[in-house]
């Protein structure tokens, strides 16, 4: 979807360029020159080491992005299309630091900007902005993943505090983020609510993962909370249920899909420039019929993940999203988009599992974004009850 490569690539086959504003396409071209000139070639050795590049904070607060859509409190307000077009970008530099950027302007400040009063707004949303504090978001625990709901973590009322106990999984920035939005269950009456750990209290203890064979670059812990005693004032004021949980992760879940066009139009760009240049018995691999089908596919493909996430920050922007549309295009486009950057990987033969061709670290990836914010069949499932009505994903269950 960018218009200088359009010619030379094909990745705006439909000019949906045209359909944007003009505001939508500068920070869409800031984004993805910030890559190119910072990112791109840089980022190997961190993704290689398993290493996440602090220098990177910054120059985040450098481009002025953290906290996207968020209206006021210091942040930029830019559209819900502009949003997907950050995160598209982010992920075609790079998954890691995609993800590291969703926790943290998408998930932790989002929670706190939807379901937060105005008071934790006004005091972390402008330094969550300028990346003086930075958040995390902790709801998975390592016995519920798909079945967030049925989390175990708890929170018990002490007079003026709250005594958190819990362990969580899977925890982008935990290790070293300033405030932590920790989801438990109230045992006064079942209901799962948000609490704002900060960092440095006592009892919270964080342990970053090590073995992953994507998303390398980006830091995920495990949380645990002991007898940690939280400031009721720092319960998130609006976040009463799962289903207060469930706005923050349907925006969020937009924001993943935009992602997989990220990562697709990585390695679309990457196999097209390498079947121009590569020659396989004296011709380049584009004199192939085979590889202009493949080519072809893989276009089409990306076209329809464009169109559909494009349609989708419309709607987005219009309030007319439901959450079945933003799982719908979750499912699809992550779908589409692992077929994709498996594509490319296979038109660049061997060469396609080394880093410095890229595509091999976005398929890595890939997989985790195939994963994570819900799996495709719970986001199947999802769409399935919102055009049947019948919820199939599990028996009910208190707290939803």
């Amino acid at each position: 979807m960018i218009a200088d490569v359009s010619s030379s690539l094909g990745t705006d086959f439909y000019l949906l360029d045209e359909l944007l504003t003009d505001e939508e396409r500068q920070v869409r071209q800031k984004v993805r020159d910030f890559c190119d000139r910072e990112v791109i070639p840089v980022i190997n050795e961190y993704w290689d080491k398993a290493e996440f590049p602090f220098q990177f904070v910054e120059k985040f607060a450098e481009l002025g992005i953290a906290g996207t859509s968020i209206k006021g409190y210091g942040c930029p307000g830019m559209s819900h299309v502009a949003e997907g077009l950050v995160g598209a970008e982010l992920a075609r530099g790079d998954g890691s630091l995609n993800t590291f950027f969703g926790v943290h302007s998408g998930l932790a400040m989002g929670s706190i900007a939807i379901l937060g009063s105005e008071e934790q707004k006004q005091h972390w949303l402008p330094q969550m902005a300028r990346m003086e504090k930075i958040g995390a978001f902790a709801l998975t625990e390592p016995e519920h993943g798909s079945d967030a709901v049925a989390l175990e973590s708890s929170a018990v009322r002490d007079g003026d505090h709250y005594v958190l106990n819990g362990h969580k999984k899977w925890i982008g920035n935990a290790s070293f983020a300033d405030v932590i939005v920790f989801w438990a269950r109230d045992a006064e009456d079942g209901q799962v609510k948000g609490f704002l750990v900060e960092k440095g209290t006592e009892g919270l203890s964080t342990r970053v993962q090590t073995g992953k064979t994507g998303k390398r670059a980006v830091w995920q812990a495990e949380v645990e909370l002991k007898d940690a005693r939280v400031p009721a004032e720092n319960k998130l004021e609006h976040a009463n249920s799962f289903k207060d949980t469930s706005k923050v992760l349907t925006a969020t879940r937009y924001g993943v899909a935009w992602e997989g066009v990220g990562h697709a139009l990585a390695c679309y760009e990457a196999a097209l420039q390498y079947a121009k240049e590569r020659k396989v018995f004296y011709r380049p691999l584009t004199n192939y019929q085979l590889i202009q089908n493949r080519l072809a596919n893989m276009l089409a493909e990306l076209t329809h993940i464009q169109l559909m996430c494009l349609r989708l920050g419309q709607l987005f922007d219009q309030g007319k999203m439901t959450e079945g549309m933003a799982s719908l295009a979750k499912m699809s486009v992550a779908r589409k988009a692992k077929q994709i950057c498996a594509d490319a990987r296979d038109i660049l033969g061997g060469n396609g599992v080394l880093l410095e061709y890229l595509v091999g670290k976005h398929l890595a990836d890939m997989e985790i974004v195939y994963t994570y914010e819900g799996t495709d069949i719970v986001q199947s499932l999802i769409v399935g009850r919102e055009i049947t009505g019948v919820q199939a994903i599990a028996p009910s269950r208190r707290g939803q």
